[in-house]
């Protein structure tokens, strides 16, 4: 599990193709410096597995390889990555750690794009205070997200200012911006979603259709 707080910005290393498969390396010094084989780092949202043996990992660079299945590639936004891009880094949460942001799985739902961003107001250097962000909604996830709810954007977790059919917006303050790819974000750009995971459970509670119909049936 993450929180949705992003520890670093990286940068992707290299990218081998492996069939239908890719083995990307990436950097990121932070979380880098305890990671091992088997640990979970979220790229972009992504929950992705360190396949680097101790031998292998590069804690002097702050390098680490992990592996993208077909299905991974296919339902986020990692198969557009190339060497040189910028990339959301968070490690899995520690237990008793604070939940800075949301309970976050780095399980993508679906993929949306930029639509707009609009300027807030600027402060006395003239740079912006915030800026309101609006990302197309696919409509398989439209029914979990609410006004002043949770979703994840890139692996940042963010409040949704409002949200309509096919679309939806957030407010970014200026350290979201300068500390995540959000900032640089061009009209365009494709992003990986995840809904709030609780909204889900929720849906599955209430929709008696995914109950065993047991009503006047002999239990014994």
């Amino acid at each position: 599990m993450f929180t949705g707080i992003i520890e670093e910005l990286g940068e992707v290393v290299s990218i081998e193709e492996i069939g239908d498969s890719s083995r990307i390396r990436l950097r990121g010094p932070v979380v880098c410096s305890d990671a091992g084989h088997g640990d979970s780092i979220a790229v972009n949202g992504v929950c992705l597995t360190v396949v680097d043996t101790p031998d292998q990992l590069a804690s002097a660079t702050g390098e680490f390889s992990a592996d993208v299945m077909a299905e991974t590639l296919h339902r986020s936004s990692l198969g557009v990555l190339a060497p040189g891009s910028r990339v959301n880094l968070e490690r899995a949460m520690a237990l008793g750690a604070r939940l800075g942001g949301h309970l976050v799985q780095g399980h993508v739902d679906a993929t949306g794009t930029l639509l707009s961003r609009e300027p807030g107001d600027l402060d006395a250097d003239g740079l912006p205070r915030w800026e309101v962000l609006r990302f197309s909604l696919p409509q398989s996830i439209t029914r979990y997200l609410v006004e002043k709810g949770s979703i994840t954007v890139d692996g940042v977790s963010l409040t949704v200012v409002d949200a309509a059919i096919d679309s939806f917006s957030v407010s970014l303050i200026p350290a979201t911006l300068a500390l995540t790819t959000l900032g640089t974000k061009a009209v365009g750009d494709p992003v990986n979603l995840e809904v709030d995971v609780l909204a889900k459970y929720v849906e599955r509670l209430l929709d008696t259709r995914t109950l065993p119909d047991t009503l006047g049936k002999d239990l014994s």
